[in-house]
């Protein structure tokens, strides 16, 4: 059944904007204003004739109506709640999606409360532990938080940042759009522009960079003994900066983060954007990604990059009105933990504790020279194209420090025919169909045998006379 569409807040916000009244809104598309009442009111959904109208009218995409916003924020609150410390608060997901879709600003105030809330409970946690050992530093703590901050604000902005995208763009096509049109340019073009020489040197034994900029001797030192796409990316994050400073002090200001660190983390991360984007600029990388059915090696030789590299870039094409296929991408180590996370769809990734333990992204350290592929489906009931592979990172010597890690990458199975490794599963008849979750604390799966603790909101029983896989029954 088709969900009906909502977003009576958002239209109220654009024609407030625009200081019309809800009768000149209204006389401007055609309709009565009691019926545009309801509308803002969501007391009716929008059929797509009016979201035609809407965009038309108040010149906008009609990408802006989506609900995805209010099912990103729904999973937010769903998570936030799941804290032990609030565990007990008995809210519904009715409730959540109420609360999302009448009131999200004061839904959004609630998750940074709460993100709050955490940075002074990890410092204080901090401080606890460095008055028992009479030492240690609570920096450590404080600059995690930071990171959630910067997850979020990327989280909510739908991992898309039009300004630095159509720059980056904008620079690639006076190059000539060509992926070796850009390698060759850029060195030249920081030097030429800037006047900032780009050497390449191997480092010494025993020590480790990327990238140094020294701007009193006027150079930027690149790490030699690096694959040359981490080279290029280093380029093109030192040039974001360089040539985009007040666009990103723009929206790193605009962000108005809480935390002392998130800003800088913010910065960086959008840095990073814009290299991803230089060397994989939108338009030519969209289709390329579209002819080869989203083919992640081949897209890495076509465009001289990674292949996580690729994976992030697929998860930002977000453009109003020329969107790719909403995915997700994540990245985790060993240990199970969620290094980056961005996602375009409804899959939400666990904020606190691990993740599902039968998803397979943690199978594909076991199998590093292949792609897994996965059809899973979430407690909500939404099913999807799920491919994991492990890589590794490092220097091209003999003591080099190799870093190993999983990717994750997907699609709701609907448009999982887009993807090359939808050929590995039959999609009229997915077998197996994998029934994953958020993390132990927020699935509701009663029968999961590789459940780790109970569900936060759910009541539990042990038989004494029954013995389980495991140990207990969920109510």
């Amino acid at each position: 059944m088709k969900r009906k569409l909502f977003a009576g807040d958002m239209i109220r916000v654009l024609r407030e904007a625009r200081g019309w009244t809800q009768l000149e809104l209204a006389k401007r598309m055609g309709v009565s204003s009691s019926y545009l009442s309801q509308i803002e009111a969501n007391q009716r959904s929008l059929s797509g004739t009016i979201v035609v109208e809407l965009a038309r009218v108040l010149r906008v995409s009609v990408a802006v109506f989506s609900d995805d916003d209010s099912d990103r924020l729904v999973a937010t609150l769903r998570e936030l709640l799941g804290d032990p410390v609030i565990a007990n608060a008995d809210v519904t997901l009715r409730e959540l999606k109420a609360v999302s879709l009448h009131a999200p600003r004061v839904a959004r105030a609630l998750v940074d409360l709460h993100g709050l809330y955490k940075r002074l409970e990890e410092k204080y946690r901090t401080l606890d532990e460095a008055l028992h050992a009479a030492g240690g530093s609570a920096g450590a703590a404080v600059q995690q938080s930071s990171f959630d901050e910067v997850r979020d604000f990327f989280h909510f902005i739908g991992n898309y940042v039009d300004g630095l995208d159509h720059a980056a763009e904008g620079l690639a096509a006076k190059w000539g759009g060509r992926p070796e049109k850009v390698e060759t340019q850029l060195p030249h073009h920081i030097e030429s522009r800037y006047g900032i020489s780009v050497i390449r040197e191997a480092p010494p034994a025993g020590s480790h960079f990327v990238s140094r900029l020294e701007p009193e001797r006027k150079r930027l030192v690149l790490n030699d003994a690096l694959p040359l796409s981490t080279q290029c990316f280093a380029l093109a994050r030192h040039l974001a900066f360089l040539a985009h400073s007040d666009k990103i002090d723009a929206l790193t200001a605009g962000a108005a983060f809480r935390g002392p660190d998130a800003a800088g983390v913010c910065a960086a991360a959008l840095a990073n954007y814009f290299a991803g984007a230089l060397l994989m600029p939108y338009g030519p990388f969209q289709e390329e990604a579209r002819r080869v059915r989203h083919d992640v090696e081949r897209l890495a030789t076509s465009f001289n990059v990674s292949m996580e590299q690729v994976c992030h870039r697929l998860s930002t094409l977000q453009r109003p009105g020329h969107e790719g296929v909403p995915m997700y991408f994540l990245r985790v180590d060993r240990a199970g933990n969620i290094t980056k996370r961005h996602s375009a769809t409804r899959f939400q990734f666990a904020r606190y504790g691990g993740a599902c333990p039968i998803w397979n992204i943690h199978e594909a350290f076991e199998t590093a020279d292949r792609f897994l592929v996965q059809a899973a489906e979430m407690p909500d009931g939404v099913r999807y194209l799920s491919i994991a592979r492990a890589v590794s990172k490092g220097e091209a010597r003999f003591d080099a420090l190799r870093l190993h890690y999983a990717i994750g990458f997907g699609c709701e199975l609907a448009y999982a025919s887009d993807f090359v490794y939808s050929d590995a599963i039959d999609l009229r008849n997915p077998s197996p169909l994998v029934k994953i979750g958020v993390s132990c604390r927020l699935c509701d799966r009663a029968d999961c045998h590789q459940r780790a603790v109970p569900p936060i909101d759910r009541r539990i029983s042990v038989d004494p006379n029954r013995r389980g896989i495991i140990p207990y029954q969920v109510e």
